[in-house]
């Protein structure tokens, strides 16, 4: 019998990866009503120390992992080691030690990661399917754009408008097959228990 544990809290940049980690999540048959990790929208990388305030002040303590651009991950390293004597982390926290620790990230950003695993024709299918693709072909007739390679342009257009941010990375996540998962999306699901009260997150 699986070990009693604590709950499991998912830090995360902003809104567009809870959207994107619930669409991982609900492919691999974890619906939105029945997941039992708090997936936190900090609302930015920089508020991880507050977070991480609040998780060692919480009783009994929760375990911790997130997510974060690379870009970012000097927030987390930073707060991720203020904090590794209440995380119960010996030794101090580095860069490289950040994915061992529970906090995976991205190359670039989660955007990128979900687009290169889809590959430009996937990528434009779920476009297509969102409505949206004439008004990307439209985006990169601009001539800011239009020599641009097209990873650029697929990034970028997903923060021209808002809301789209959001809409994309669970549109783009949704769309992905399981076994094409980016290695730290695959490592953040990895680490989550499908459900409450068990130590090991495959069990």
């Amino acid at each position: 019998m699986a070990s009693a544990a604590p709950p499991t809290w998912v830090l995360l940049e902003g809104a567009s990866d809870v959207a994107a980690i619930r669409a991982l999540r609900a492919a691999r048959g974890i619906r939105r009503e029945d997941e039992p990790c708090p997936l936190v929208d900090m609302g930015g990388a920089t508020s991880i120390r507050r977070h991480l305030d609040e998780i060692v002040s919480t009783a009994p303590r929760p375990r911790v992992v997130g997510l974060c651009d690379e870009r970012e991950a000097p927030f987390f390293l930073r707060a991720v080691d203020l904090h590794r004597g209440p995380l119960g982390i010996e030794g101090r926290v580095t860069l490289a030690r950040l994915p061992e620790l529970g906090f995976q990230v991205c190359r670039r950003d989660l955007e990128d990661e979900l687009m290169r695993a889809l590959g430009v024709d996937g990528t434009l299918a779920v476009f297509d399917e969102l409505g949206l693709l004439e008004a990307f072909r439209a985006f990169t007739r601009q001539p800011a754009w239009q020599a641009r390679p097209v990873w650029d342009q697929l990034r970028r257009f997903g923060t021209t408008t808002s809301g789209r941010k959001e809409l994309l990375a669970g549109a783009l996540a949704a769309a992905l097959d399981v076994a094409a998962t980016p290695a730290p999306l695959a490592a953040l699901l990895a680490s989550m228990p499908a459900r409450q009260g068990v130590s090991d997150p495959s069990a």
